[in-house]
């Protein structure tokens, strides 16, 4: 027998997004444990927005574990969060999505590094010299800072060696500013590696006091880049019969259900999604091929291989739940027949 530490990690009920939680749990097993190994445990929510202090008690459900790169005997453990009687929270957004193994879903992770209040990089006072987009995969300290790329590739690591699908990292066009790449089959598998991806993200950063900042405009109305979760996704009839006649219908069920994608799409997004900085309106829809200021930027090849392939929603923001962008993104896939 050996002692094996759990560390549970929850979304709590704070709005407009939540944040992440965690707690350790010491456990004696013969070996790794495996999922359904993993007890039910508990916790307060009255000190997560989640419950009343006069009935307290919520139950965490273990759905999908994952190694600790960083313990030894070390387990992170992705849960759901249940009332006592087994039914999921009112702020369990996982619970009832829309799954379908055979969807797949790209989320593109950008968020800014901040230390002492602002980017790291930034003068102390007013912006960089370098106008932006000088900072998009650059190279060098005056660029770069002395531990953006050293955090970047840390947490790199730290998705590999945990079984996250990491697929890379990039600077952004902002000076402190970057994004990393989740793939996975199905919604639910994508959207908790990229929590767990997050949380390693939050957790790597306590060691250089730098914090996370998620906001999809932290720099307010500047000429300066927000920070999006571009959201690619497929199908298996994407991929493998398309049309360009379901194409066009399924950018008109994009286009009639723009608010319902709007309002889980993340907080804040009017004050991204301006029309300027490579973004569509948030208020109007449109699709175009290479067209990075469009809603769906459609890929070069997708015409070229009879409109199969992928495509890219380029309205998700940074803040954004992938469990609620996943789940919409595939009931609007869900509204639009297939062609007989």
């Amino acid at each position: 027998m050996a002692k094996f530490k759990l560390e549970y990690i929850w979304l709590d009920g704070y709005k407009p997004t939540p944040n992440i939680r965690g707690k350790t749990l010491v456990k004696d097993f013969d070996s790794v444990p495996s999922l359904e190994q993993i007890p039910l445990w508990g916790f307060d929510g009255s000190s997560t927005q989640q419950a009343e202090g006069h009935n307290s008690d919520c139950v965490l459900k273990p759905v999908s574990i994952y190694p600790d790169p960083e313990v030894h005997n070390g387990v992170i453990v992705m849960n759901e969060v249940m009332h006592a009687d087994g039914t999921p929270h009112s702020t369990n957004a996982r619970a009832t999505i829309h799954d379908d193994p055979d969807t797949w879903f790209g989320f593109e992770q950008e968020y800014f590094l901040y230390k002492d209040g602002q980017p790291l990089g930034f003068p102390a006072e007013g912006f960089p010299k370098e106008g932006q987009g000088r900072y998009y995969c650059g190279v060098g300290y005056g660029l770069m800072s002395s531990i953006g790329r050293e955090i970047t590739r840390k947490h790199l690591d730290l998705c590999l060696a945990a079984g996250i699908n990491h697929e890379g990292i990039n600077a952004e066009v902002a000076k402190g500013q970057w994004e990393f790449q989740i793939f996975g089959k199905g919604s639910r598998t994508a959207a908790d590696q990229m929590w767990v991806a997050r949380y390693l993200l939050l957790r790597l950063c306590e060691k250089y006091e730098v914090d996370i900042n998620w906001h999809c405009k932290p720099l307010g109305d500047t000429d300066w880049n927000g920070s999006g979760m571009h959201s690619n996704f497929s199908t298996k009839f994407m991929r493998e019969v398309g049309g360009e006649k379901y194409f066009k219908d399924l950018m008109a069920a994009f286009e009639k259900y723009l608010k319902e994608h709007i309002d889980v799409y993340g907080p804040d997004n009017d004050k991204r999604l301006t029309g300027k900085h490579e973004t569509a309106p948030w208020n109007k829809f449109s699709y175009g091929v290479a067209n990075r200021g469009a809603s769906i930027r459609v890929p070069n090849s997708f015409p070229k291989n009879g409109y199969k392939g992928y495509l890219e929603d380029r309205r998700p923001n940074s803040q954004g739940d992938p469990y609620q962008i996943a789940s919409r993104i595939l009931e609007t896939i869900a509204s639009v027949p297939l062609p007989k």
